[in-house]
């Protein structure tokens, strides 16, 4: 089953709008989220509400944040029951500009390319992260993050709290417009910050950049500034897409003895 998004709501390349068509893939999204009426929901971009309508027939309570302002007046036609009901709640603006509660939640969006590391950053590095993301991204980001046997920054960056799983490959045909390649649904669960309960945050991150700034160089030579080479738990010549998650914690952790 699929819905034509509406003439009078264009979608914007400023904005990297591509609504959702598909039902289906809505429900895979929502699914992949494991979304239940005990949930809160942070949405990001809801446009024409594909995944709003899906997210609220679960039961959930839905925050909905829409940039474009074109959108907004639609929801609230939309979505007036809901809203009339306090299940949905729809905030114009930047989710970036965006804190969330104290409450727990889970973030489920239809995201723009061009700002998807930017996003999945954001939220992963906050002091309340949700619990568990399901997001439709470019197809070959999610392959980066939760497929690929090379490491890349976002990719130890979405693994050192939570673990990414592939859920399934989207067309293009799902979208409107359609976009120049495909997508996928990809999922992050388990989120916390466990993995940082003894290094410092921010100074593993900063290892991160120095090594992947220059990625195509020896580890030996891109952290030559932080370790000496004969504390190095691998080889040298070992590249930074080769390291993982692990090794890196270990690398920080000797770099203090």
């Amino acid at each position: 089953m699929e819905y034509q998004a509406s003439d009078n709501i264009r979608a914007k390349k400023s904005l990297g709008q591509h609504f959702l068509t598909s039902v289906d893939i809505a429900r895979a999204v929502v699914s992949a989220g494991k979304v239940t009426a005990d949930d809160t929901v942070l949405e990001i971009g809801p446009g024409k509400g594909m995944l709003t309508r899906e997210l609220l027939s679960t039961g959930a309570h839905v925050i909905a944040i829409e940039k474009d302002s074109e959108c907004i007046p639609y929801l609230y036609t939309e979505f007036d029951s809901h809203i009339q009901s306090g299940q949905l709640k729809v905030i114009e603006g930047d989710v970036r500009q965006y804190t969330p509660d104290k409450t727990p939640y889970k973030l489920i969006a239809n995201i723009p390319y061009y700002i998807t590391g930017e996003i999945i950053r954001t939220f992963l590095e906050r002091e309340q992260k949700p619990s568990t993301i399901s997001l439709l991204v470019q197809k070959e980001v999610a392959e980066r993050i939760a497929r690929s046997k090379k490491e890349s920054l976002l990719s130890l960056s979405v693994k050192a709290y939570g673990a990414p799983k592939y859920i399934k490959t989207v067309k293009a045909g799902s979208f409107f417009p359609k976009p120049g390649v495909d997508s996928a649904i990809l999922a992050i669960y388990d989120i916390s910050g466990d993995f940082f309960a003894d290094i410092d945050e921010k100074e593993f991150f900063t290892m991160l950049h120095t090594a992947f700034g220059e990625k195509r160089k020896q580890i030996g030579k891109t952290l030559r500034n932080l370790i000496p080479e004969e504390k190095l738990p691998i080889d040298r010549t070992t590249r930074p897409e080769d390291v993982s998650l692990s090794t890196w914690k270990e690398i920080l952790l000797l770099m203090h003895k």
